[in-house]
């Protein structure tokens, strides 16, 4: 069965420009190959909670998709396999979540449309 499913990553502070964005390349990628890319966010550097292997800050990156429930654990997996990630959060979206996350891009949208 297919769920829409949201997921956040952080990666390690350490990495440059390219290494970023190859790293948000390869989770794009696994996504699509296995599923629908609803929607996807750059978060951009942000100071953490608290701080995660000796480091105050983290790339964050977010995305949105349709998928199968077995291949969350696939995504998961790879998430733990690559030293560029230093936490993670996939969550299965109940339909309250999905509206809700539309209605926030929605009101994005237009308040970009104004500006312009």
């Amino acid at each position: 069965m297919i769920n829409q499913y949201e997921t956040v990553f952080i990666a390690t502070p350490v990495l440059s420009e390219a290494q970023m964005k190859e790293a948000v390349d390869k989770f794009r990628k696994l996504i699509t190959e296995h599923g629908e890319l609803v929607h996807e966010e750059d978060w951009g550097l942000r100071k953490l909670a608290y701080p995660i292997q000796k480091k105050t800050t983290g790339f964050y990156h977010l995305f949105e998709f349709r998928a199968e429930g077995q291949f969350v654990n696939k995504l998961e997996t790879e998430y733990r396999r690559d030293e560029r990630i230093i936490r993670f959060l996939t969550f299965k979206m109940d339909k309250h979540a999905i509206a809700y996350s539309e209605k926030k891009r929605k009101m994005k949208n237009e308040s970009n449309a104004k500006e312009e």
